[in-house]
C-alpha cells in the first residue's frame, strides 16, 4: 500500500474486489474529523488477477495524484 498526504486529505493505493478479480483504486480520507475513506476506481476497464497486482497498479497511479479537492475528489496530473 502506497500513501500520499495532502493538506486536508490522505490518499492510499487500494483494491476493490470484483467477481474473481480486483480493480485498482485510490482511497481518500479527510485527515481531520474521521470518517470512512472514499474509494475511486482507477484504470477503468482493467481488472487484475490478484489483489497484489491491483494494489501495485494503484500505487503507480497514486504517483500521478496531484491534489485532492475540498470535496475529497482526486485531481491527477494531465497525461
Amino acid at each position: 500500500m502506497a500513501r500520499k498526504v495532502f493538506e486536508h486529505h490522505e490518499a492510499v493505493s487500494a483494491v476493490v474486489p470484483n467477481e474473481g478479480s480486483y480493480h485498482a483504486a485510490i482511497a481518500i480520507k479527510a485527515l481531520q474529523g474521521g470518517g470512512v475513506p472514499r474509494f475511486h476506481k482507477v484504470l477503468d476497464g482493467q481488472s487484475f488477477r490478484t489483489a497484489h497486482e491491483a494494489d501495485g497498479a494503484a500505487a503507480e497511479i497514486l504517483l500521478t495524484l496531484a491534489a485532492v479537492d475540498d470535496e475529497g475528489e482526486p485531481r491527477f496530473e494531465p497525461t
